[in-house]
């Protein structure tokens, strides 16, 4: 019987662990993220900087940020609008112009002691068959890439870091807690958990009944 109720106290003492505790933050990484556009939208790339050979008239974002995958990355904070980015920039024979917009993020993105530049735009005019790497190169250096040609940086930005991966935000942990039934703030364990207590501590409570009934005598 001892050993019985060893189990239940075991399970109960289970049971509060699994019953109380939250979920687990999912891992993110910080990292600039590369968006293309030959509109008014932004694209998530499908292939590096390095490699991307944009046509004359495109836009290219840089987003500096924290996400768990390309679904929920950040965008450029600017619309992709190549008129208006390059409209100081007159056309040349042999080169193609490329709009940029370069967006270091905001100061809940950024790594520990750092600020993030602000958002720019710039135009740059490049040869003709210019990668976005080297369009990017020509006007916000210095740019730094790690052994595996993940860009790291821009125009310095952040000093250090190189995807670096982090605990990503709770969507829901800046949600208001709702008022409890009974008028409360809320901030106490939730109904479920309460009745999975009260069943389990139920169950010892009989297991402790029925053994001291076996242990009394029986009528005579």
């Amino acid at each position: 019987m001892r050993t019985r109720l060893l189990s239940l106290v075991l399970a109960l003492g289970a049971a509060l662990t699994v019953l109380g505790a939250g979920p687990a933050q999912a891992a993110g990484y910080r990292y600039w993220s590369f968006w293309q556009s030959s509109g008014d939208t932004w694209t998530y790339a499908t292939e590096g900087p390095a490699t991307a050979r944009p046509e004359d008239g495109a836009v290219n974002g840089f987003r500096f940020s924290v996400s768990q995958d390309s679904a929920d990355s950040a965008q450029p904070r600017r619309a992709p609008d190549f008129k208006v980015i390059c409209a100081g920039t007159p056309a040349k024979a042999d080169t193609k112009r490329i709009a940029l917009v370069i967006d270091s993020g905001t100061p809940a993105d950024a790594p520990s002691g750092e600020t993030p530049p602000a958002l720019r735009a710039a135009c740059a005019q490049v040869p003709k068959d210019a990668t976005s790497a080297e369009a990017l190169a020509s006007v916000a250096k210095p740019l730094r890439y790690n052994s595996e040609a993940l860009l790291c940086a821009i125009s310095g930005y952040p000093k250090s870091d190189c995807g670096e991966q982090v605990a990503a935000p709770n969507p829901k942990s800046s949600a208001s807690p709702k008022p409890s039934a009974g008028g409360g703030d809320g901030g106490g364990p939730s109904v479920g958990v309460i009745a999975g207590i009260a069943a389990v501590a139920a169950l010892g409570t009989a297991a402790v009944w029925q053994s001291r009934r076996r242990r009394s005598p029986g009528p005579r």
